[in-house]
């Protein structure tokens, strides 16, 4: 398995657990995704992507996209495609 940087974090709201993400590559419901930062480094599977308050299955390179995660990020961390 090899990880493709796809994005960062731009912002988190803690009382939703919701990140926001700057995409750089395409991202899909149902992918697992790797977030590294400073203080972060987790795995997750993606379960849900909303787009201006829109839930939507895909999204594609340029979109901000937000996804419930497991634990808190912080900006500017890094999001990675596990493939």
């Amino acid at each position: 398995m090899s990880d493709v940087e796809i994005g960062k974090v731009t912002h988190y709201f803690d009382h939703l657990n919701v990140a926001v993400l700057a995409l750089t590559s395409p991202l899909n419901v149902g992918e697992t995704i790797h977030i590294h930062g400073h203080s972060t480094d987790f795995k997750q599977t993606v379960t849900s992507l909303q787009i201006k308050h829109q839930s939507v299955q895909s999204a594609k390179q340029g979109d901000d996209v937000a996804i419930k995660v497991e634990h808190i990020v912080h900006p500017h961390d890094k999001v990675f495609k596990i493939e």
